[in-house]
């Protein structure tokens, strides 16, 4: 049986209330879309997954975009979890794209490797409270201490995998910001944290009298969104890849120089700076949302995983030591959409789907990132970056 509903006039798009996840309720989809439309969704309506498996992934399926997926590699990885060569899948339609990042990881490959360090490990949900007066709210801040065990046990009532580490907190008025940040075993922890918080806001309601209201997201988790909180606290996996390259190697296979890019990278932070950004590095959104399209991650969340802070030195034998920092890395391995079949795939291709394996691909996904660096940066330098553009990046109907 199909349904329709909205107001008088409004067109809903149709659901089969028996079975909405079938090849038969997403053709109709599709030719609902053709009738008020004209346009036929040939290619979008070809796919090869039964359409069962994405209840909680989608609504209204219709079918898939079939975005390019390009293999880098091979990426030695000098990691504590990823360790070896590694070839990776990128997903885009940007030409050049997958050449660049295949052209730092042969620079790098030759180099030795990246080296990869997983930093710290947080997933938030920031609930906001108020309180008659600032001074409730001081209290407030002291009483989460002595409570802190209770709430840590009423969070993880909602979770197999979540663990409460600690509740930060920052006052402003009357209201008392805070930031309870969790481990989250292989997923993301979006949605764990939110349940396990909301339980945890339960207790404490019900266990403190002073709080006139409370909010479960106060923004201060800034999810989907960069911000120096996280930039400096950590939201998802803080991760630094590290690599010294020998001029030898910048002369011979990127054709450019560790001298002029110590000099270009000088300025290219002022540059930076002038125009205001929150972090230095070149285009780390690249390599990130391409494999993140890939590999099933939520792609929104390339707003804070692609900010990285960049630092190089240019030691006195020409050796180039270069490193970057990405704090907001959100990654899983399990979950979300890394289940999908054609997801699931990409990540088995570097042996990273499923339990334990999430700190894996949070090196390869850091190393990636590195190598499109030292790519960029090589070919600005080389003044090669807009001839390889014309050459490979132009598909023009």
């Amino acid at each position: 049986m199909t349904e329709g509903l909205g107001r008088p006039g409004r067109v809903a798009v149709p659901r089969d209330r028996e079975n909405d996840y079938s090849r038969e309720a997403a053709a109709m989809r599709r030719a609902f879309a053709q009738e008020r439309t004209g346009a036929a969704l040939e290619h979008v309506g070809s796919y090869s997954f039964d359409p069962a498996v994405l209840a909680g992934n989608i609504e209204h399926f219709v079918g898939v975009a079939q975005v390019p997926i390009g293999l880098a590699g091979p990426l030695l990885v000098n990691g504590e979890h990823a360790q070896g060569e590694f070839y990776v899948p990128l997903a885009t339609a940007e030409g050049t794209l997958v050449a660049s990042y295949n052209r730092g990881m042969r620079l790098l490959h030759e180099a030795g490797g990246v080296t990869v360090t997983v930093m710290d490990d947080h997933m938030q949900r920031a609930p906001s409270f108020i309180f008659p007066s600032a001074r409730e709210a001081r209290d407030f801040d002291g009483w989460l201490d002595e409570h802190f065990d209770e709430i840590k046990a009423a969070a993880e009532t909602t979770t197999s995998t979540g663990r409460l580490q600690e509740i930060e907190r920052y006052s402003a008025g009357r209201m008392l910001y805070t930031r309870f940040n969790y481990t989250t075993g292989d997923a993301a922890g979006q949605n764990l944290t939110g349940k396990a918080t909301q339980e945890a806001c339960r207790w404490i309601r019900a266990n403190n009298d002073t709080i006139e209201h409370h909010f479960l997201e106060s923004n201060f988790a800034t999810d989907k969104k960069s911000s120096t909180v996280n930039m400096l606290h950590t939201r998802g996996k803080r991760v630094i890849a590290e690599a010294t390259v020998p001029n030898e190697l910048f002369q011979r296979v990127m054709r450019s120089d560790s001298r002029l890019m110590y000099r270009a990278r000088q300025i290219s932070n002022l540059g930076g700076f002038m125009a205001g950004v929150n972090n230095n590095g070149a285009h780390s959104a690249n390599g990130i949302t391409a494999m993140f399209i890939a590999t099933g991650q939520d792609a929104a969340n390339v707003a804070e995983s692609s900010a990285a802070y960049v630092y190089a030195e240019l030691r006195d034998n020409g050796d180039y030591y270069f490193s970057i920092t990405i704090p907001s890395l959100i990654v899983a391995t399990y979950g979300g959409g890394t289940g999908l079949p054609t997801q699931r795939e990409c990540l088995e291709l570097m042996d990273c789907y499923g339990a334990g394996k999430v700190r894996k691909l949070t090196e390869i996904v850091a190393a990636t990132v590195l190598c499109g660096e030292l790519s960029l940066g090589s070919a600005i330098v080389a003044e090669e970056w807009v001839d390889a553009h014309d050459a490979y990046g132009r598909n023009r109907p």
